[in-house]
């Protein structure tokens, strides 16, 4: 299966900054070797659901770009199953500064791009895909709000996403600054706490030898 997600962004115009950068050939071969079409893997799935947030990104009717921070619980993007032989994502979109310019857009088209990062191990995936929007309040809802629910989360969603993957693509961990979240952090500085608190203790006790006694 050729490289699908590099076939859909692969212009005329993207072909000539790779002859003039001297990357087509290497290119070409990406694209007729490599396998990643719209089914994602193992892999893929548990990257997906370890994220707490992704980059979308649509376009309007003026031809912007228009690219927004989607962010929630681990696991609120999920893989919902596949459509026509292509894997479905899905996520409860969260009300949020009132503006709508990724819900306006998606009115105009439908094609959007999701951009996954990790910091921490410096990995990204890139998809592209095909997005519906269902308005939470419309009647035959209730499925969808089921498979995207996220008991105990303080949100008020409005309507869910789903993307039917047309490609994907992992990226080269070059240029990733390495970043932690707090949660990532704890484990390593419940360590340090707990060698900084034993440390005060000891001191304590070799301050307390080194009172000389009352005669």
């Amino acid at each position: 299966m050729p490289h699908r997600y590099l076939a859909e962004l692969t212009t005329p115009s993207v072909e000539a900054a790779q002859k003039e950068y001297g990357s087509h050939s290497a290119m070409r071969r990406m694209m007729a070797g490599r396998h990643a079409d719209g089914v994602l893997g193992e892999e893929e799935a548990e990257f997906i659901g370890e994220r707490d947030g992704f980059y979308l990104g649509t376009v309007g009717e003026t031809g912007w770009p228009y690219v927004q921070y989607r962010g929630g619980p681990p696991g609120f993007l999920r893989v919902l199953g596949t459509e026509n032989g292509a894997s479905v994502l899905g996520w409860a979109d969260f009300r949020g500064n009132r503006q709508y310019v990724s819900a306006g857009n998606l009115k105009a088209s439908n094609r959007v791009s999701l951009f996954l990062m990790d910091y921490a191990h410096r990995q990204r995936l890139k998809i592209l895909g095909e997005a519906r929007t269902v308005d939470a309040r419309e009647e035959g809802a209730a499925r969808l709000l089921e498979q995207v629910a996220l008991p105990g989360y303080r949100a008020n969603v409005e309507r869910v996403i789903t993307v039917r993957v047309i490609g994907y693509d992992w990226n080269c961990p070059q240029h990733i600054t390495p970043r932690w979240t707090q949660a990532e952090l704890k484990p390593a500085l419940e360590l340090l706490q707990k060698e900084v608190e034993d440390l005060r203790e000891e001191n304590r006790r070799l301050r307390e030898r080194l009172v000389t006694p009352k005669d």
